[in-house]
């Protein structure tokens, strides 16, 4: 039932990688939960948001691969935050007090709108270098919810977890897709009241992104050929929203293909941060970009051999 969590690499992240608190707003409740792991010299690191039912844990499989290739990799959970402006209002102090000028940004689900609403906020004076978006979204009408974001802060915990395991994938899952499943179940039961409502709030309040704000930002997206939460549409308009995108497609990975194709998905990472490399916005330690290329070009070439066999 639990095979993320008692698996070695799960152990190994708990144990080597510390969970840091942060608070940056007047209001001390608001408390930022980060792992910080790789050179801390690097100034232009990966950070990595979670969807509705994450936390920071679900990303520990990039976090573990990328830094051991020497990226600085950041993997956070939000405070509760009500509105689109306040939330990148407290995630540009959060950059602030972390003395991070740019970012690259991941995002899945909820996390890929969430950053691609903070790169259209801040485009006056950027702080987002580039998008990696997995699973995600442009338009919170496509969950036709715009009606309940008002009253989601009134309903209690087992309910809101109810709306959120709706979207989970139902009928047969391969096991690594069911193990998934099962640790993201256990990651939403972690969550309490607050730190629902305002995440379903932020997730189907009436907001859309303005691309031609963000034109200059470089952008891959990631999504799954299986079923998903997401629409054909919603995919489409990404696709339509950012036509000079990278696209990456997983045959098969659900909505959380960072845990379950884990192997993928990192590549595709890797592939996205390459054409930083020797700039200075690289996310990666200099001295380890020589190892990191030979084992980006491995794996390529063993995907070949799978394609063509």
């Amino acid at each position: 039932m639990e095979e993320i969590k008692a698996s070695p690499d799960y152990n190994w992240f708990r144990s080597t990688v510390p969970l840091k608190r942060i608070i940056v707003d007047d209001d001390d409740s608001k408390v930022w939960s980060l792992y910080d792991a790789g050179p801390k010299s690097i100034r232009c690191p990966i950070i990595l948001l979670p969807p509705v039912s994450g936390t920071a844990e679900v990303f520990f499989q990039q976090v573990l691969a990328l830094t051991g290739w020497g990226y600085r990799v950041i993997s956070l959970q939000y405070p509760v935050y009500w509105d689109l402006l306040e939330f990148c209002d407290g995630f540009r102090k959060l950059l602030d007090h972390l003395q991070l000028d740019k970012v690259h940004l991941f995002g899945a689900s909820l996390g890929g709108f969430l950053a691609q609403k903070f790169a259209e906020c801040t485009y006056k004076s950027p702080r987002v270098h580039s998008l990696i978006l997995c699973n995600s979204f442009s338009d919170t009408s496509i969950f036709n919810q715009t009606w309940a974001a008002n009253s989601f802060w009134l309903m209690p915990a087992f309910m809101l977890k109810k709306i959120v395991l709706g979207n989970f994938a139902k009928g047969p899952v391969d096991p690594k897709m069911a193990d998934a499943i099962d640790f993201m179940v256990d990651r939403l039961e972690s969550l309490n009241q607050s730190d629902l409502a305002s995440r379903l709030t932020l997730n189907c309040q009436n907001s859309y992104v303005e691309p031609h704000k963000i034109k200059e930002v470089v952008v891959t997206i990631i999504d799954v050929f299986d079923q998903s939460a997401l629409s054909l549409e919603a995919k489409e308009e990404m696709y339509k929203l950012y036509p000079n995108a990278r696209r990456a497609h997983l045959k098969t990975g659900g909505n959380f293909p960072y845990l379950c194709r884990s192997a993928e998905v990192n590549l595709y990472i890797q592939i996205h941060l390459r054409q930083f490399h020797g700039t200075r916005y690289a996310a990666i330690n200099p001295s380890m970009v020589s190892a990191e290329e030979l084992e980006v070009q491995k794996s390529h070439l063993a995907e070949d051999e799978d394609d063509s066999q």
